[in-house]
């Protein structure tokens, strides 16, 4: 008795194992070619490519020279006197014994991080090292200067605890007068917060209006190639596929614009440089220019070429898609 034997299973078609490194490889060089000709599309008109990129890299450029200036007004602070110390001046005729006792009973205050006394000999010998008061001191039959409390506050201290620290201060017996040398700092530090966040809001203004300028160019491009489009549109071509050299178009655009708002914010730097350079002479040095960090620079272009996609994809669909339906 024969077996039954069971069909065989028919092979699978080969179109479906080869269809798709042949899709992957078409669409690898529609992406090549779309980099190519969005670029020679550039190329063919280099005034308003040019028009388009400056207008782009001025307005990129505006917030890194903000921030370099603030970056250089903090810097200045810290050269001039980030120390928060506040001092606390004795009656004349307090000897030692009393300034030690003041200063005990504000070394068990959590807002203190240290204190220094100074005795009148340590305030004699800095003054007589400033230029034109050696010889006024070498007159005086006594020294008339007093005991001083250097109080040093904790870094993370807030303005309302330091305000509280010096009314304590103030209460101690014994104390003549009290000296906030951080009040200063804190006036800077809230102007340098108010820069900040106005260079923030700076640069959002102006990413967005570089978006838009992005977003104008591609949509030009496309109404003077409706035709063309519309074609593509009718046989058959996909809005992801006529789309995508606008896309490359957009991306060249934020990179070069990118690329000069670098430029220009170097140069800034480099004009600076002197001035700053005459400056910190003035304090002996104690006041250094610094430059915008590397990693900035850096991501300057990529966040811009990232900002050029983002208008061209926008404005680019909404286009086609009015293409498609007319």
């Amino acid at each position: 008795m024969n077996a039954v034997r069971e069909p065989r299973k028919a092979p699978e078609p080969e179109k479906t194992r080869r269809t798709t490194p042949r899709h992957i490889g078409a669409w690898r060089e529609h992406h090549a070619w779309s980099l190519s000709i969005s670029w020679r599309r550039l190329a063919s008109r280099p005034l308003g490519t040019l028009l388009t990129v400056a207008v782009m890299g001025v307005a990129l450029a505006l917030p890194l020279a903000f921030y370099l200036l603030l970056g250089n007004v903090e810097r200045m602070g810290d050269a001039l006197g980030r120390n928060q110390t506040i001092s606390a001046f004795m009656k004349p005729g307090q000897n030692a014994a009393m300034a030690e006792t003041a200063a005990s009973a504000l070394r068990g205050r959590p807002e203190v991080q240290d204190i220094v006394i100074r005795t009148p000999k340590d305030g004699l010998a800095e003054l007589a090292e400033v230029q034109g008061f050696s010889g006024a001191l070498q007159s005086l039959d006594e020294n008339p200067l007093p005991y001083v409390l250097s109080v040093q506050p904790k870094p993370t201290l807030s303005a309302d605890d330091a305000s509280r620290l010096v009314e304590a201060m103030k209460a101690l017996p014994g104390v003549d007068m009290v000296q906030d040398t951080g009040a200063w700092r804190q006036r800077l530090d809230a102007i340098v917060g108010v820069g900040a966040r106005a260079t923030t809001m700076l640069a959002l203004l102006l990413g967005i209006a570089a978006l838009l300028v992005v977003g104008n160019t591609i949509r030009v491009d496309i109404q003077s190639r409706a035709e063309e489009i519309g074609v593509l549109l009718l046989i058959g071509a996909s809005r992801p596929f006529v789309r995508r050299p606008y896309l490359y178009t957009g991306i060249w655009l934020g990179l070069l614009a990118g690329i000069l708002a670098v430029v220009l914010a170097v140069a800034i730097e480099l004009a600076m440089a002197g001035p700053v350079g005459r400056l910190a002479a003035a304090y002996d040095g104690s006041v250094a220019f610094g430059g915008l960090p590397a990693w900035l620079l850096l991501s300057v272009p990529v966040a811009s070429a990232v900002l050029g996609w983002l208008g061209a994809r926008l404005v680019s669909a909404r286009q086609i898609r009015r293409a498609a339906a007319g």
